[in-house]
Parts: structure tokens; sequence; C-alpha cells
């Protein structure tokens, strides 16, 4: 609905400029026009200009020939008329026949308000009488009764003002009552398109103006229907693919894990044999983690996995993750630190103990995973402002720019298994994302301060809910 109150602001808008625009611009081509004919003060100017060019000159009047050449350019001609007798003491050569040659004063008086005949005519005093300017029939159009009523001209710009604005509104009601259907066609359109985002089905009326918009907007809802249908059964398929490959491989993946573990712990096999039955139950028992991992991506990805919320210290679970992950045998070249900063021991999230403390533990595996040659691993725990965070960095080899950016902006992203043996940023790092997005958090990848690789699960904490969080787990 924001559209189209925009969408009539914006053609009012237009139609205000468009009218005032027309207005000044025929204002000035009139004034143009005006100018260029040289209305009103030309005749006049020239009937003056030749009562003065006129002189007697041995007892007869005599025309200057620049004025007599200039009457003849316009086509005009001239008489005297002597002010006592009212007869015609003077004219040009080329004067018309219906022209008088003598006159009466109610004829004076009628010439000097507009014609002669059908010439219009214009007057000017000079010594021996009245000078009378004539030119071409319909050369001239002449008002020949202007009267004005006073208080007209003193309210005239008020008036104007009045008038201007009745015309606007009047222009507005009428391009209102045109575009009604019109408005009446973009409504619904309108509608339509702000509703096509939300993924429900769309169906605007096929009428009006805009019914070829219509038509579109309801064939573009039936494609995105479409492919959304299409989308969750691949989704669907998918996820029942994922949930039986867990499903089935876990019977045979026990009995290679369980023979594999018999094979190693028998003392009569040679020892590179017995090597390999231990090499074979690692692999098995890598293998069952990423059948898992896959499983609780999925189940995270649609939310079908469960979450029991709980008040969470980030801290206690940090201690309790470098804890377990010392405590299963952790080779040689490899240590943990913890860091909690102050302020973060006292903080709690609410969420699921069990998903957070897998996230931290694939954060640690990732870091051995990555470094072969052994590394140092630090977890740290800080709180800013209403924001906390858990780090995992370590000192090892770090991580290229291209994966990093990859990591960054590639939701899905798994490196290609090229057979060198070379550790995969992949699943284990998704099911992070997947853990802290479901907790509300987001993750963050870049360097560490140590050079290696570091990962961060930031999630929002507020004042009131950790106050109620210890105040309940204080009674």
């Amino acid at each position: 609905m924001n559209g189209m109150a925009k969408l009539i602001r914006r053609c009012i808008a237009v139609l205000s400029f468009s009218t005032l625009l027309l207005l000044a611009l025929n204002m000035l081509l009139l004034m143009a026009v005006s100018a260029r004919l040289n209305a009103n003060a030309g005749p006049w100017t020239t009937a003056e200009e030749t009562a003065r060019a006129l002189r007697q000159e041995g007892g007869r009047f005599v025309l200057s020939k620049a004025q007599a050449a200039q009457l003849l350019e316009e086509d005009a001609w001239a008489v005297l008329i002597d002010s006592q007798t009212l007869e015609v003491l003077w004219h040009t050569k080329h004067l018309p026949k219906e022209v008088p040659l003598s006159y009466t004063a109610g004829q004076i008086a009628a010439l000097t308000r507009g014609y002669i005949g059908e010439y219009p005519a214009f007057t000017a005093e000079s010594d021996a009488g009245l000078v009378v300017l004539g030119y071409p029939k319909e050369r001239y159009w002449k008002h020949m009764y202007p009267s004005w009523d006073y208080r007209l001209i003193q309210h005239a710009p008020y008036l104007f003002l009045i008038a201007a604005g009745i015309n606007l509104a009047a222009v507005f009601l009428i391009s209102i009552v045109a575009n009604a259907r019109l408005l009446k066609s973009v409504h619904p359109i309108a509608e339509g398109i702000e509703a096509l985002p939300s993924g429900d089905p769309v169906r605007v009326k096929e009428q009006g103006i805009l019914s070829s918009l219509a038509v579109k907007i309801n064939e573009t809802s039936s494609m995105m229907q479409a492919q959304r249908l299409e989308l969750i059964k691949k989704e669907t398929a998918r996820a029942n693919w994922i949930s039986g490959v867990s499903h089935d491989i876990r019977t045979p993946l026990s009995m290679v894990m369980g023979y594999a573990g018999q094979l190693a712990e028998n003392a009569a096999l040679p020892e590179a044999d017995r090597k390999k039955a231990e090499i074979i139950c690692a692999q098995s028992i890598r293998m069952k983690n990423l059948v898992g991992d896959l499983n609780l991506a999925s189940k995270l990805e649609y939310n079908m996995q469960p979450l029991s919320q709980e008040p969470v210290s980030l801290a206690a679970l940090a201690r309790q993750s470098a804890a377990d992950f010392i405590n299963a045998g952790l080779e040689e070249p490899y240590s943990v630190a913890l860091e909690i900063l102050p302020g973060a021991s006292e903080c709690r999230i609410r969420g699921d103990k069990a998903l957070l403390v897998r996230a931290v533990r694939n954060l640690l595996e990732n870091a051995r995973a990555h470094n072969p040659a052994g590394c140092g691993i630090k977890i740290t725990v800080s709180r800013n402002g209403d924001r906390l965070r858990l780090a995992v960095e370590d000192d090892g080899v770090g991580i290229s720019d291209e994966k990093l950016e990859k990591l960054r902006h590639t939701p899905h992203y798994m490196m290609q298994d090229t057979g060198t043996g070379e550790p995969r940023h992949g699943l284990g790092l998704l099911i992070v994302q997947q853990i802290a997005a479901a907790h509300g958090g987001e993750i963050v990848f870049g360097r560490g301060k140590m050079g290696g690789f570091l990962v961060e699960m930031v999630f929002g904490v507020q004042e009131d809910q950790n106050k109620r969080m210890n105040e309940d787990e204080s009674l």
C-alpha cells in the first residue's frame, strides 16, 4: 500500500509540475509573439513620427523622404485634416478612394476611436491639424469601446490567483476522475507484487487496463509455487535418503568395527596385520561419525532436530569441552589452552547444551585435523556489550585467502577431495554454523592472533534474561 500511495503522489507531483511549466512556457511564448508583432505601440508611434516629419514648404505640405519610405514599406497611407474646416489639407499619393476628403465632427470622433470605413486608423496631433494614419483593412484589429471597472483593475491580482487556484483544482479533479479506472487497476496489481516475496499463492483479477500485467503476475506466482513444490520434493527426497543411509549403514559398519577390533587385539597376528586392523577400526569410527554428522546436519537444516532450552554457561561448556578433548587421548604435538575473560563467567545463554558441546568439539577436531604436525589450540570466552563470544584458534598452518573466502560466502562449502589426504573444512564447520544459527547466533571465520585459523561463535546476551537465569539457578 505504501507503493500505491507513492505512485499517486508521484502522479500528482508530475501533473502539478507539468501544469506550472506549461503556464510559464505559454506566458513566455505570448510575450515573444507580442513583441515580435509589435502590437499597439507600433502604429501609434508611426502616426506621431509622421506628424513630426510633415512640414510646410512654400504654401504646401511635404513629408520627409525617410518617413514616406517607411509608410510605403508598411503599405500605410496618411491624411492631414484642418482643425478648423475639417478638410483634408494633404494626403499621400496612394490614398484609397473610399477615404473622404472632408469630415464632420462626428466622423472625426469616430475615426479617432477606430476606423475610417474599414481601414484601421491611428491619429496624432500636429501644428497644422490632425494627422490620420491608415493601414490595410486586415492589418490591425482595434477595440473601439474600451472601458473597465476600476475595482476590477484594483483586485485583478487577487482575482488572478483565485482563478488560477480554481483552474488547478479543476485540472486535478479531472485528472483523478479520468485516471480513477487506472488507479483501480493499479491497486490489486501493487498488492499482488508485494505479496509475491511471501511465497504464498497470488491470484490477481485479470481485468481492467492492466489486465496483461495481472496475467504475468499470476503466471509468475504459479511458476514460483511449482518451483517451490519441486524443491520441497527434492529436499524431502534428500533428507529421506540421508536418513535411510544412516540407518542402513549402522549394522554393517558395527560388524566391520567389531571384527576389526578383534583382529587388532589378536596377539597371534603379525604386528603389521594388527596395525592394518587398527587403521580399519579408526577409519570405521570416522565413517560412523561422518554419517552421524550428515544426519545431524540434515535435521538442523530442516528444523527436525529438537532443541532442549536451558540456561547454558559458555565458560563452563568451554572448560568441559577442553577437558574431554584432552582426556580422549590427545597426542603429544597438540596442546589446549583455555582463557575466560572477565565478565564472561557470569553470562548465560538459553540453548541445547549437547549441541553446543558438539559444536565446540567439532572446532577442536577441525584444528587437529588441519594440523597433522601438531599445533597449539586456544579456547577463549569473552563478552563485549550484549555479545558473548566463544573463539577457537590455533597456531598451525592457517588457511588460504581462497578457502577463507569460500567459507565466509558459500553456505554448503565442502572442499573437493583430491585424494592427497588434505584435510577438509567441510561438514564439521557446516554443523557448527547450523548449531549457532539454531541458537540465534552467528559464525565468524578468520585468522587469529596466533597466526592460524580462527572460528568464533557469537551469541546475543540480554541482561534481564541473564539475571533471571542466575536467580533460577540459585533457587
